[in-house]
C-alpha cells in the first residue's frame, strides 16, 4: 500500500478476496469440488463448439446460438474459476487492483452478453415451433449474426460505461473484499470516493441488460408452452414439455440470481453472503449445467458425437 505525501489515508494498490477463507478445514474438499466443476465445464462446452464448427448437420440458427453460447461460458468459467483454484490451493487471497478490475470488466461484459444470448435462443425456439412456415425467412444467417453480434456490443457498451466510472473512484484504507471474485458491489463498498452516481448508473444499466431479456425470454416460453398444449400426442407433449421445462429452471436460475443481487438493493449485511451463495449459481452452476440441458441431450448433437467416436475409434485401429 502506499500513502501518497500531503494525504491522510492510504491508496491501497492489491485486494484481499476473502471469498470461502472461513471454511478453513474445507479449502482441499472445495478445491476438488471447484476444480471437477471447472474441468467438465469446459470439456462439455468446448465439444459443443468443436462439433457446431467441425459437423455441417448442426450449421442451423439454434446451433449457431448454442455454439455461441458454449464459447462464451467456456471464458465465463476462466474469468473466475483458475484464480479461485488458486487462491484454495495457495492460500493466497491477494489480487492486485488492476488484475481484480480487468476481472470485473471482463465479468461484466460476459455475463451481460450471455443475457441477450439466452432471451435471442428463446426467441429463435419460440420461432421454430411458433411460426415454423415463417422460420427460415425469420431467422436467416443475417440475422443471427445481428442479435449475437447485438448482444455481445449491448454489453460491452453498458459494461464498460460502468467500469470508466468505476475508474475514477479511489480506493483507500480497507481492502478486504467479501467475495470470491472481484464483484461490483463488494468492490464499490471499498471506494472512498462517492459512490452515489456509478451505483445509479450500475443499477439503471444491469436493470437493461437483464429484466427486457428475461421478459422476452419467459414470454417466448410462455409462447412455447402455449403451442406444446395443442400437440395431439401426449408422449410428444412430455417430450416436449421435458426440455422445455429444463431450459425454463436453468434460465430462471441464472436471471432470477442476477436480479437478486445486481437489481434489488441492498437491505441488510446478511444480503452480503447471500450474494456469496446466489453469485455461484451464475459464475459456476450454470456454465457447468447449460451444455447438458441445451446441447449434449439433443439428438443432432449425441448423433454428431457419434460420428466423431466412430471416426477416432477407426482411426486408432
Amino acid at each position: 500500500m502506499q500513502k501518497p505525501a500531503g494525504r491522510n489515508e492510504t491508496i491501497i494498490t492489491e485486494f484481499i478476496l476473502r471469498g470461502f477463507g472461513d471454511f478453513h478445514d474445507l479449502q482441499i474438499l472445495l478445491f476438488i469440488v471447484f476444480l471437477m466443476i471447472y474441468i467438465m465445464t469446459m470439456v462439455g462446452n468446448l465439444i459443443i463448439v468443436g462439433l457446431v464448427v467441425t459437423d455441417r448437420h448442426l450449421h442451423t440458427p439454434m446451433y449457431f446460438f448454442l455454439g455461441n453460447l458454449s464459447c462464451l461460458e467456456t471464458c465465463y468459467s476462466s474469468t473466475i474459476l483458475p484464480r479461485m483454484l488458486a487462491s484454495l490451493l495457495t492460500h493466497n487471497d491477494s489480487v492486485s487492483i488492476h488484475s481484480c478490475l480487468v476481472q470485473f470488466w471482463t465479468f461484466g461484459v460476459l455475463a451481460g452478453a450471455e443475457c441477450y444470448l439466452l432471451a435471442a435462443m428463446s426467441y429463435d425456439r419460440c420461432l421454430a415451433i411458433c411460426r415454423p412456415l415463417h422460420y427460415s425467412t425469420h431467422m436467416n444467417a443475417k440475422v443471427c449474426l445481428l442479435l449475437v453480434v447485438g448482444s455481445w456490443m449491448s454489453s460491452f457498451v453498458m459494461d464498460t460505461t460502468v467500469f470508466i466510472f468505476v475508474l475514477q473512484l479511489t480506493f483507500c484504507g480497507h481492502n478486504v473484499i467479501q467475495h470470491f471474485f472481484c464483484d461490483f458491489t463488494p468492490l464499490i463498498n471499498l471506494a472512498c470516493s462517492d459512490t452515489r452516481r456509478v451505483k445509479l448508473i450500475s443499477t439503471v444499466l444491469t436493470s437493461i441488460a437483464t429484466l427486457p431479456p428475461f421478459i422476452l425470454t419467459l414470454a417466448s416460453y410462455m409462447y412455447i408452452i402455449a403451442a406444446i398444449l395443442q400437440i395431439p400426442s401426449t408422449t410428444g407433449r412430455q417430450k416436449a414439455f421435458s426440455t422445455c421445462s429444463s431450459h425454463l429452471i436453468v434460465v430462471t436460475i441464472f436471471y432470477g440470481t442476477l436480479i437478486i443481487v445486481y437489481v434489488l438493493p441492498d437491505t441488510n449485511e446478511l444480503k452480503e453472503e447471500l450474494n456469496k451463495v446466489f453469485s455461484v449459481f451464475y459464475t459456476i452452476l450454470t456454465p457447468l449445467l447449460n451444455p447438458l440441458i441445451y446441447s449434449l441431450r439433443n439428438k443432432e448433437v449425441k448423433e454428431a458425437l457419434r460420428k466423431v467416436a466412430y471416426k477416432y475409434a477407426h482411426i486408432r485401429v
